[in-house]
């Protein structure tokens, strides 16, 4: 015969699934939110850097953001590295980050989308196949600035307004 503490015990076992499924959904919820954030910060990265520029300069300001995620050389976080210190012009510029060209900002996302969801899936020889970037860590707008650590940097790719660079020991 059980006890009433058995009967206590035998509960818990019985909710042991149930508790096992809420944690899974709360972790794809989690996983869900950190893809959200991640494909935001990339749009976002499109977006600022390159909205102005022909679909391959955006898709390359894109790849350039994901060849640093894969590099031990920065962050391994989409989110941290677009966000890391004075990268990228537009975190530190004190303008708003708020999207105004709703066109322009679809094409982020969209871009931001197959770039995260397609494009990093793909084979590491099948990614440097067609990376247009052909590997690149930087990149600068000439028109803009002409910035003193490109001269140590190797020149990899001139896309639209933005020369990509990679380190000159890689």
């Amino acid at each position: 015969m059980l006890t009433s503490y058995d009967r206590s015990f035998s509960f818990l076992f019985r909710l042991k699934p149930v508790v096992a499924v809420l944690m899974l959904l709360l972790s794809m919820d989690a996983l869900a939110a950190s893809v959200g954030k991640s494909l935001r910060c990339l749009a976002q990265n499109i977006y600022f850097e390159a909205r102005g520029e022909s679909i391959h300069g955006q898709l390359a300001v894109a790849l350039v953001t994901m060849n640093r995620v894969r590099s031990p050389r920065y962050p391994n976080d989409v989110c941290r590295v677009v966000w890391q210190r004075r990268q990228f012009s537009w975190t530190h510029d004190g303008k708003s980050d708020r999207p105004r060209d709703k066109a322009a900002w679809r094409q982020a996302l969209q871009i931001a989308d197959f770039v995260y969801n397609k494009y990093t899936k793909l084979p590491e020889k099948v990614r440097r196949a067609v990376d247009i970037t052909n590997g690149a860590l930087y990149y600068y707008a000439p028109k803009l600035a002409q910035p003193y650590w490109a001269r140590h940097k190797q020149v990899t790719a001139r896309i639209g307004g933005h020369v990509f660079l990679t380190p000159s020991d890689s």
